[in-house]
């Protein structure tokens, strides 16, 4: 492969990346519009939640058929396919005049976001030099991270001024752009794949009924018992289901998706690794901000400034510290970065009562520091440790365990907090302090486990698998 880098394929792989990152700004706005919904459609806080729950659940149902689409079709075709149904969605949005349609809007949406999340990553590792992949990859964790930064803020924004549908209408021009821009450069690419067998719809059913029932078991907990029917039988049925979907991929010829690349212990510790990262990110997303609101009684506005600069500096490192792993190898900067995360975490959690907004600012932007070094050098070095023909499968896992994480994390971290405050006797006030140390102890824990992991991984990559 020719180590220079050509304009063709950055200007794919911007193409791709303005998809992505609409899909991920969409994916955070929404949580904003809620109140306003709610009131507009005269609908329940169980039932506007959907706009958020449908939409995952296509995602993590799209993402892992990402090989079988990248072998079966072409490249160009699957994101022309992906930016059409996105803009179709955005318009069911735009002219729903009920609820219905609107969560038909955002389902249509998910499809394309679906496709595309796993096709910038996959147009990377065909078609930049090794030489150059950190960089890039890290050009990719700074797309989805920005919008993850943006998202928030550009939903407040816009609902304030122009109203909520406008977050729909203002994202076709720019799917238009990345639609005029891809047609001209993708087809050009190189489009490694593998002769596809047929669709094994079996598969897909089970993948469905796995990530249905875990992420509407989990998101359960939050109003439900753990050992409500409400929480207990669609948990099961994800278990269930997912241990007949391992076994039928372990049992075919030419899987849908290659489950055996995690018998690859060094790929299986990143990606849990990979997990915890976006568990942590997500988790205090909902942490520091309600903290602030509800224990040093600042407004909303300060709240959303106080994570501002951690999520502009994490999205900026990310692709520094791209060029990082390209020089100094890939450990150094990943155990640098969960290091910047475990510190401020353990210092949050031993001053939890203590903590000034200032303070919080500070913690708060190391760590995000810290998640802009590791996150998509954690996904790079992951990768490497799987042959070539694997590797799709690879980003199939990867981006469907980025996407499972984040569905959970709030849910989990969110009734942490609820469950201490309905078990305390103490005012409002100390029990939400309580809950977040207990919180915060819970992200500890899981970075300090990440950390073992990382470490103890095997240097060798590309190991064989049996």
């Amino acid at each position: 492969m020719n180590k220079k880098l050509s304009i063709n394929v950055i200007l794919a792989i911007l193409a791709t990346g303005v998809m992505t990152f609409s899909g991920v700004v969409v994916e955070t706005s929404m949580s904003i519009t809620f109140p306003t919904l709610i009131s507009e459609f005269n609908v329940g806080i169980s039932t506007v939640q959907w706009m958020t729950t449908i939409y995952l659940l296509v995602l993590s149902s799209i993402i892992p058929l990402s090989k079988f689409l990248k072998n079966k079709f072409k490249t160009r075709n699957l994101f022309v396919t992906a930016n059409v149904l996105f803009i179709i969605g955005l318009v069911l949005d735009i002219i729903a005049p009920n609820f219905w349609l609107l969560l038909m809007g955002r389902f249509v949406q998910g499809i394309g976001t679906g496709v595309a999340l796993p096709l910038m990553f996959n147009i990377i590792l065909e078609n930049v030099p090794k030489e150059r992949l950190g960089f890039m990859m890290g050009i990719g964790s700074l797309i989805t991270a920005s919008a993850s930064a943006v998202g928030p803020t550009f939903g407040g924004v816009v609902l304030s001024t122009l109203g909520w549908r406008y977050i729909f209408v203002l994202l076709i021009p720019v799917l238009v752009i990345s639609l005029v821009l891809g047609l001209s450069t993708i087809g050009k690419l190189n489009n490694v794949s593998e002769p596809s067998e047929s669709f094994d719809l079996l598969s897909f059913v089970l993948i469905v009924l796995t990530f249905a029932g875990l992420i509407l078991g989990i998101s359960g907990i939050s109003h439900n018992s753990l050992a409500s029917l409400t929480v207990i039988l669609p948990v099961a049925v994800g278990v269930v289901s997912l241990f007949f979907f391992v076994s039928r991929q372990n049992s075919q010829v030419s899987p849908l998706l290659n489950v055996k690349s995690l018998k690859n212990t060094s790929f299986a510790k990143y990606v849990f690794s990979f997990f915890v990262t976006q568990f942590v990110t997500l988790g205090l997303a909902f942490i520091v901000p309600n903290y602030v609101q509800l224990v040093n009684h600042s407004s909303s506005t300060v709240a959303g400034l106080i994570l501002l600069p951690g999520a502009v500096l994490g999205a900026v490192i990310s692709p520094i510290s791209g060029i990082l792993l390209d020089r100094l190898g890939a450990k150094k900067p990943i155990i640098t970065g969960v290091i910047l995360i475990i510190i401020p975490l353990l210092v949050l959690s031993i001053f939890t009562y203590n903590l000034s907004d200032r303070f919080i600012t500070i913690l708060y932007t190391i760590i995000m520091l810290g998640v802009g070094l590791s996150y998509g050098n954690i996904m790079t070095q992951g990768l490497s440790y799987l042959p070539g023909e694997m590797k799709a499968d690879g980003n199939a896992i990867l981006t469907t365990v980025q996407q499972f994480s984040g569905a959970i994390a709030t849910v989990i971290v969110s009734t942490i907090i609820d469950s201490t405050i309905q078990a305390s006797s103490n005012s409002e006030t100390v029990a939400t302090t309580q809950g977040s140390m207990y919180a915060l102890m819970f992200l500890l824990v899981l970075t300090l486990i990440q950390v073992v992991m990382i470490w103890t991984t095997n240097a060798k990559v590309n190991e064989q698998l049996n």
